[in-house]
């Protein structure tokens, strides 16, 4: 990696998995169900990939389409799930839950954190894009244990409308509930690369720029490249 930027691509199966780290990801993001937005993979389907690959896996966690936990009997079945993967051997995971008034869902993300366990690493995902209050949410979880990742587009619409507010959030990366990485994704672009790296956000992340056939087709090598080639060919960065 030229200037150490990370490019993380979605993963549906190994197959995927394979192609994804042949063309340079660096890590993946496991799901099942992308007509869901991503939905949690089965335990095998993670145990393959993590067969299949050396490359570290993001687990999804979440149930349904949208951004709340469920009811009771909905967020103890995902901890139950997720206590089931980390047995499995997953370490890593991207989870996001909101409440009807897009404030961060502190007793689902404290729920899941705890199943998941101290060690374990995990991406608070775009659920940050639909909040009411980014800084708010951003506080809200600055003292969850494991939270380490933003996966966010700065707006809902994506990155064309939410570059400003990436672009401030990454200068403050010293403030409180700041300091978790930047991820960026949904609607990302190659022609955004360059900006982004100069403000110092160096992790990216693709989904359908990976799958040249669309979701009912894999990931293409090729097009994973396209991306490795170019966070690679920026001068930005260390």
């Amino acid at each position: 990696m030229g200037n150490g930027a990370i490019l993380e691509v979605i993963a549906l199966d190994p197959q995927d998995a394979v192609a994804a780290q042949a063309g340079g990801a660096d890590r993946l993001e496991l799901v099942s169900d992308m007509a869901a937005d991503g939905l949690t993979p089965a335990r095998e389907t993670f145990a393959a990939v993590r067969d299949a690959v050396d490359i570290p896996v993001r687990v999804m966690l979440r149930a349904t389409d949208g951004f709340s936990a469920g009811g009771a009997a909905a967020l103890a079945a995902l901890c139950e799930e997720a206590r089931a993967l980390r047995a499995e051997g997953a370490e890593e995971f991207v989870l996001g839950f909101l409440t009807d008034d897009g404030r961060a869902d502190l007793a689902a993300v404290a729920d899941l954190a705890e199943a998941l366990g101290p060690r374990a690493r995990w991406t608070f995902h775009r659920a940050i894009d639909r909040a009411a209050d980014r800084d708010a949410l951003r506080k809200q979880l600055a003292d969850q244990p494991g939270l380490d990742t933003y996966l966010t587009a700065g707006s809902p619409s994506g990155v064309d409308d939410g570059l400003a507010t990436l672009l401030a959030e990454a200068a403050r990366s010293d403030e409180p509930g700041y300091e978790p990485r930047i991820l960026v994704g949904g609607g990302l672009k190659l022609k955004h690369v360059p900006v982004l790296l100069d403000a110092g956000i160096t992790a990216f992340h693709i989904g359908s720029a990976s799958r040249p056939a669309g979701w009912n087709g894999p990931v293409d090598t090729d097009a994973v490249r396209a991306w490795r080639e170019a966070l690679d060919r920026s001068p930005s960065g260390d």
